[in-house]
């Protein structure tokens, strides 16, 4: 499940914070007998809204995904998914409680260590979620996406520390100098620290790498507002 940050295109459209891309993704097959749609209340907090549900009442691969996690509380995967189902409501804090034992089960996934890693930022805890970010390029220090993600816990973190964000950035770069939200966070962190023309200059670079990236757009109007 690795979508964690390229993932998030739509998310740097949104504004020019620079913020975490990642957006779990959950799949969930649909039930093949006859459904009529309604909201599924989980347990600790959330809704699902308009969720198939079928004449025995909860949809069954949620209700079975969470009553895995809980009688299999060694069971790395059903815990991780059971996060997964909270984290799509964006139920963050529920969906951290099962990351957190799925971390304690594999603390070698790479994966888990991402999935738990985007929890975190989302409630903008992000020096833990750094630490999970370190921990998974420990596993795979060529991943773009973790490794982005990571700068992006310096600049949002309470140091707001720019300069560190950027050299995780330049080394994503090393390794996918095309890489369109790297690109355009590194734009983001030099208008942030006040250096238009290395803004400017990874403006080039990303158009260089796809000039019809929405991206673009972003980036020169936080340009063009400095």
């Amino acid at each position: 499940m690795q979508k964690a940050i390229v993932f998030g295109v739509i998310g740097l459209i949104v504004g020019l914070a620079v913020g975490f891309f990642g957006a779990n993704s959950i799949n969930r097959n649909a039930a093949k007998s006859t459904t009529v749609a309604s909201d599924i209340s989980l347990p600790g907090g959330g809704v699902i809204p308009n969720a198939p549900a079928t004449q025995g009442g909860m949809q069954p691969v949620v209700a079975e995904a969470l009553d895995k996690a809980k009688n299999e509380p060694n069971n790395f995967d059903a815990q991780m998914s059971a996060g997964d189902m909270y984290a799509k409501i964006g139920s963050l804090e529920k969906a951290k409680e099962y990351y957190d034992k799925g971390a304690a089960l594999a603390p070698n996934d790479f994966n888990g260590n991402v999935r738990i890693a985007a929890a975190y930022f989302d409630t903008k805890q992000y020096e833990t979620a750094g630490k999970y970010y370190q921990k998974a390029l420990e596993l795979n220090p060529r991943d773009v996406n973790a490794r982005t993600d990571l700068g992006s816990t310096y600049i949002e973190g309470p140091n707001h520390d720019i300069d560190k964000g950027i050299v995780e950035y330049e080394q994503s770069l090393q390794i996918d100098p095309k890489h369109e939200p790297t690109l355009y966070m590194l734009g983001i962190a030099y208008i942030r620290k006040g250096d238009i023309d290395s803004a400017k200059k990874t403006l080039a670079q990303l158009e260089s790498a796809n000039s019809a990236s929405p991206l673009v757009a972003k980036l020169k109007e936080g340009i063009e507002k400095k």
